[in-house]
């Protein structure tokens, strides 16, 4: 059943995806940026449903409140592709997400979030990459009133296990006196790395008190972020959370 599940998901997944993005490009360059990004969004609400649907895959949220009505960057714990489906279909404002620049190049999914102003980075550019980021998010959450998502892990990590979290995100905090929001999340339970098969389930997704960037230099802003998700991913994942890191 399992598989059966997987496979009709995936034709799903595939179909609309082309559908979607081939009606997006067509539409999207001639629609103000809002509504641009209002109907790009509209595919990643419709694979939530279809992982509820089709998959058994739903999910509860804790800690709504704490996210603000002002800029705000989100820290995420990165365990699966389902948060990057998340994210941007039910959060209440527009959001940026800072990655990898290689992701422009998939087709269909990178030629449609190449028009929605992202920040994509050549991560090989090391602090130029820094560099970039900066100048790019004061437009992003100041004057188009988006929220900035960073994973500081880098990449999706298995479920149990961490790795070390990266300051960029904290350092553009600093940088711009944006409070940061951590998140935790158990989406690998469910929907697996690198895996075809997804389990039914109720994924959590935990959101913090906002961490206030003033006095603060990067790394030990980082490491209160890295701390509130460790024992969050603790309470809300106990049978499977390890305290040691990789």
């Amino acid at each position: 059943m399992a598989f059966l599940r997987a496979i009709v998901f995936l034709i799903f997944q595939a179909s609309s995806l082309a559908f979607w993005a081939t009606l997006f490009l067509t539409l999207g360059p001639f629609c103000p940026f809002e509504s641009r990004y209002r109907l790009a969004m509209q595919w990643p609400r419709m694979m939530i449903w279809a992982a509820r649907v089709i998959l058994g895959i739903r999910y509860q949220t804790i800690g709504a409140e704490h996210l603000p009505n002002g800029p705000a960057i989100l820290l995420s714990k990165h365990e699966s592709a389902w948060e990057t489906l998340f994210f941007p279909g039910f959060l209440p404002r527009m959001l940026c997400f800072v990655f990898k620049r290689e992701l422009l190049w998939v087709p269909f999914f990178g030629w449609a979030i190449s028009l929605l102003r992202m920040i994509a980075i050549n991560r090989s550019q090391g602090t130029q990459a820094f560099d970039q980021i900066l100048s790019q998010s004061k437009r992003v959450l100041f004057e188009e009133n988006r929220w900035i998502v960073f994973f500081p892990e880098g990449t999706r990590v298995l479920p149990g296990r961490y790795r070390r979290f990266k300051t960029g995100g904290t350092r553009l905090a600093v940088a711009t006196g944006v409070p940061v929001i951590p998140v935790a999340m158990n989406s690998g339970d469910f929907w697996p790395r690198k895996s075809f098969l997804k389990k039914p389930g109720t994924i959590t997704v935990s959101f913090g008190p906002p961490l206030l960037p003033e006095n603060e230099d990067a790394t030990t802003l980082m490491s209160k972020v890295e701390s509130w998700i460790h024992q969050e991913m603790q309470r809300i994942s106990p049978d499977r959370h390890r305290s040691s890191h990789s």
